[in-house]
């Protein structure tokens, strides 16, 4: 895994009072491509995508609300709506549409449900794993009342709100956390995601930057439907990513892929979750060859 040269400028915006943090790879005269990161994840695990990017793109990578070096929202709330004004403000204010988009997981969801509200605002998307709960996931949880989704949000909430982020002696301690998250990390991988993951306590102990309210997903969202309708709606040719050895349902096995006009969907043998950390080189050849067409 190849060290990571000169990094990026950390820059700061605001959306709905929230002070949120980027990172900014420079080269301001080229087309923007944003890097969207996943769910309890942060801005710099796109380093190394971000490298191989940064001559032929001006590269910007934000951390989402509640996570990274972004503020917590005050209330605990982490609402897709949030999200995508969080994206949609970013995009707003530095100008950049129309922006190419590389989106993992949690980051996936938002960026899609972005470009199918503002279509004309998003030049090309790639969602790596990014449809959200599979229509086998969505169909159980529909059948669970309304009542019981709220129970279950609750009695979460009330858990996390008695919950201390778990603390770790040591990065080291933090490095083997990581390493046990993802098998399919290199050392190095790791290391690099764990360093730039966590932040040291006033007692000396090192936690995850994220904010553990993010672990509970809201009671209610968009219907799916809706989502469909947003899918539809997205005009850029769009490229959805798969590992073959991942959890993710496949949108081309599931039926999803019919609500897209123009998608297509590539699956990464050997990869897991984390394709852009798992076939780093394969990803980007395959990324870069579709962005530049």
């Amino acid at each position: 895994m190849p060290a990571i040269a000169s990094g990026p400028i950390s820059r700061t915006y605001f959306s709905q009072r929230l002070r949120l943090h980027y990172v900014d790879w420079g080269n301001p005269e080229a087309p923007p491509l944003l890097l969207v990161h996943g769910g309890r994840d942060h801005c710099r695990n796109w380093d190394w995508v971000a490298e191989r990017f940064r001559d032929d793109w001006h590269v910007i990578a934000p951390d989402l609300r509640g996570h990274g070096d972004s503020q917590w929202s005050a209330d605990g709330s982490y609402g897709m709506e949030n999200y995508v004004y969080d994206l949609a403000q970013l995009i707003h204010q530095q100008d950049l549409a129309p922006v190419t988009i590389v989106a993992h997981s949690l980051g996936g969801n938002i960026a899609l449900r972005y470009a199918g509200i503002y279509p004309e605002n998003v030049r090309r998307l790639v969602a790596i794993e990014g449809l959200g709960p599979s229509p086998k996931i969505l169909k159980e949880r529909g059948e669970t009342s309304f009542a019981g989704r709220m129970r279950e949000w609750i009695e979460g909430t009330r858990k996390l709100a008695g919950r201390m982020p778990r603390r770790y002696a040591s990065i080291e301690e933090a490095f083997s956390r990581m390493q046990e998250e993802n098998k399919h990390l290199s050392p190095e991988q790791a290391r690099h995601l764990t360093e730039q993951g966590v932040i040291q306590n006033e007692d000396g102990t090192y936690s995850w930057k994220f904010d553990n309210y993010v672990r509970v997903w809201p009671p209610y969202d968009m219907p799916g439907r809706g989502v469909q309708e947003l899918w539809s709606r997205i005009a850029c040719p769009t490229l959805l990513v798969y590992g073959s050895e991942s959890w993710a349902s496949n949108p081309e096995e599931d039926g999803r892929a019919k609500h897209f006009k123009t998608a297509e969907i590539v699956t990464f043998e050997g990869a897991g979750h984390w394709v852009q950390h798992d076939r780093l080189d394969d990803f980007c050849t395959t990324v870069k060859e579709f962005v530049e067409r």
